[in-house]
């Protein structure tokens, strides 16, 4: 892999170090400046896409502010969502992970719906989420809400699991210039952004980002040659307000070991309006156009162009009823180029996407209520999807509220399900599509629990039980050779959420966050799965947990010490292992701070996911952190 030049970071360091104290003024706020009843006002949007108090959310959603990631040191996002106690975060090597909420976990999981300021990032391909081909500026990101459970009637098809939704600051709190730089054994990186005003009442900010990542070793001792994952990428966002315009262009390459360069590409725009109506009620639209390319020698190439349009409109309808409403549309221009082993048919396909949902929220007491909703969607594959869902909320104190859930959601089919096929040595065909593919279902019951007993102690309970129906398995091919994809798999799943903030001194604050379940899949008795792999396998521990320290130890020195443990990982088996992360983070200036980080400090290096003849060892390691504002 390429190291980023020293001599030129080596320079720009010189420069920033006696700027950074003498231009514009950027206010840093410390996670410790706000209070827990603060942290407990915070207004959400994944809920119901419109404003609402976390404090009284029913839905087990956790929130990572901006500043939890950057006391962490996230420099990427799937390092960032570690901080979520609600999701199963597991990297495989340099680039890939496997993320999830409530099991199923995958390096190509397809139950979990990831959104960038409402833009999704799902690819049709599969069904999930390209984490190498997915980042943003880590010190723009406001926050991350994490919704653990279905996000049928809002978020419709896909939000089986969970949702990730990223949102990144309004342009106006990215104001002035900042350089953030990393260095460490195997992986380095590199930000510029630039803010600033503009005439006529907005506010914009431009970025640039460079990544470089050396893959990791098969095995204890073992140095890896050859492979990683480097990106580049650069942007522009544009707030006024009551409107905005974003856009993003990528590049990506992922060096396998034994195999050949992965190469990415793309570019996205996005742009939303909203506004206020006379009536009480309010509305916005949010248009994206997204296009990416993956290229793989001997194995095949992709090129997807998506279009998607969404509308809503809410309004109140006397004093006890806040309806929402509205509908998109996505169309997606896939065209799939195989290679000697694995093939699409048909290579090109148009995929079309169609919605509309309405959801009312009921007052039906001063402390009691009530959100009844559905969704319809149509998609290419399957036709038309319902997907309904209820929720009850009592608020049985000031602090405390006691919530309840039923939702039914779908997976519809991807291109993976429905249109791949797997060449053989001798030119038939061991996997050829699955023409009869139909939605994955899940039907979800929860009850929770959050509750704020002590202005310095806040905690959130969530207890779930979820059947899942027709699941893909792999089943031999009716008078002919070969295996196709079928829906004959179902699980039954139960689990307990629980997390806490505990304000232990004015500096001092603690978060703990632990997760329980049970995961029962299996196949029909007619079933003869020729593949755990593509079928019903779920690989997850049976519990995990974290603890999170943040300390201010004076007004310029930060610690921040995180200390997690995940269960045994079942088939491929993957050892249950503890690991400690610690940054120490030094302001000698106020727009200054220079960090060093240790991550997977208590063993030389383990494994966190994967088969034993593929998975990759990840080692501990140490790297410096500089980060100027000016």
């Amino acid at each position: 892999m390429r190291r980023l030049p020293f001599l030129t970071i080596s320079i720009a360091c010189a420069g920033l170090l006696h700027a950074a104290g003498a231009r514009a003024e950027v206010e840093q706020l410390s996670l410790l400046d706000f209070s827990l009843e603060q942290l407990s006002d915070i207004v959400v949007s994944s809920v119901s896409r419109q404003p609402a108090r976390l404090a009284d959310a029913p839905i087990s959603l956790y929130v990572i502010a901006g500043s939890d990631i950057e006391r962490a040191g996230a420099r990427s996002l799937p390092e960032a969502l570690r901080l979520a106690p609600n999701l199963q975060v597991a990297r495989s090597d340099g680039g890939n992970y496997a993320i999830t909420a409530r099991g199923f976990s995958s390096t190509i999981e397809n139950k979990l719906l990831v959104l960038i300021d409402g833009r999704s990032v799902y690819s049709p391909l599969f069904s999930g989420v390209f984490w190498d081909s997915q980042d943003v500026v880590m010190e723009d990101i406001e926050r991350i809400e994490v919704i653990s459970g279905p996000g049928a009637t809002i978020w419709g098809a896909n939000a089986v699991n969970g949702v990730i939704n990223i949102i990144t600051r309004n342009a106006a709190g990215s104001q002035g210039a900042l350089l953030s730089m990393d260095a460490g054994r195997r992986e380095r990186g590199a930000t510029v952004r630039q803010g600033g005003r503009l005439d006529d009442g907005g506010a914009y900010r431009v970025y640039a980002k460079a990544i470089d990542i050396d893959d990791y070793p098969d095995a204890p001792g073992v140095e890896a040659p050859g492979g990683g994952m480097e990106r580049r990428q650069a942007g522009f966002r544009s707030d006024w307000k009551h409107a905005s315009v974003s856009a993003d262009l990528y590049r990506t390459s992922v060096y396998r070991r034994g195999g050949a360069e992965m190469r990415g590409s793309g570019a996205n725009l996005l742009g939303r309006a909203s506004g206020a109506l006379g009536d009480g009620g309010d509305w916005r639209v949010q248009a994206s156009l997204d296009h990416t390319e993956r290229v793989q020698d001997g194995t095949g190439a992709q090129r997807l162009d998506t279009i998607d349009l969404e509308f809503q409109h809410g309004t109140l309808l006397g004093r006890r009823h806040n309806v929402l409403w509205g509908g998109g549309y996505r169309h997606a221009w896939d065209r799939v180029k195989g290679g000697t082993v694995l093939e699409f048919f048909p290579a090109d396909k148009d995929l079309r996407w169609a919605n509309v949902f309405a959801q009312d929220k009921i007052e039906l007491s001063s402390t009691l209520r009530m959100s009844i909703g559905v969704k319809l969607e149509h998609n290419t594959y399957t036709g038309m999807e319902t997907l309904p869902s209820m929720r009850m909320a009592w608020n049985a104190s000031p602090t405390s509220v006691v919530w309840a859930a039923l939702s039914r959601n779908v997976r519809a089919p991807s291109r993976f399900d429905r249109d791949f096929y797997l060449r053989n040595a001798s030119g038939g065909y061991s996997v050829a599509g699955g023409p009869a593919f139909v939605a994955e279902t899940v039907r979800v019951a929860e009850i929770g629990y959050r509750a704020q007993p002590l202005p310095s102690l806040s905690y959130s309970l969530t207890a779930y039980v979820g059947a899942y129906d027709r699941l893909r398995t792999l089943e031999p091919r009716p008078s002919a050779q070969g295996a196709q994809f079928a829906n004959l798999g179902e699980a039954n799943t139960r689990g307990l959420e629980f997390w806490s903030r505990w304000q232990a001194a004015p500096r001092w604050r603690l978060v703990a966050g632990l997760v329980l379940q049970d995961i029962d899949a299996s196949a029909d008795p007619a079933s003869d799965d020729r593949s755990a792999a593509f079928g019903v396998a779920t690989n997850d521990p049976g519990s995990y947990w974290s603890l999170r320290s943040s300390h201010e130890l004076s007004d310029t020195l930060q610690a921040e010490l995180a200390l997690r443990r995940v269960g045994q990982l079942p088939q491929p088996m993957v050892p249950a292992y503890y690991e400690l992360d610690v940054r120490m983070a030094w302001q000698p200036r106020p727009r200054l701070e220079l960090a060093l980080s240790g991550r997977n400090l208590l063993h030389a290096s383990h494994a966190e996911f994967g088969a034993p003849a593929t998975r990759r060892m990840i080692e501990r390691a140490v790297s410096l952190q500089l980060s100027a504002r000016f």
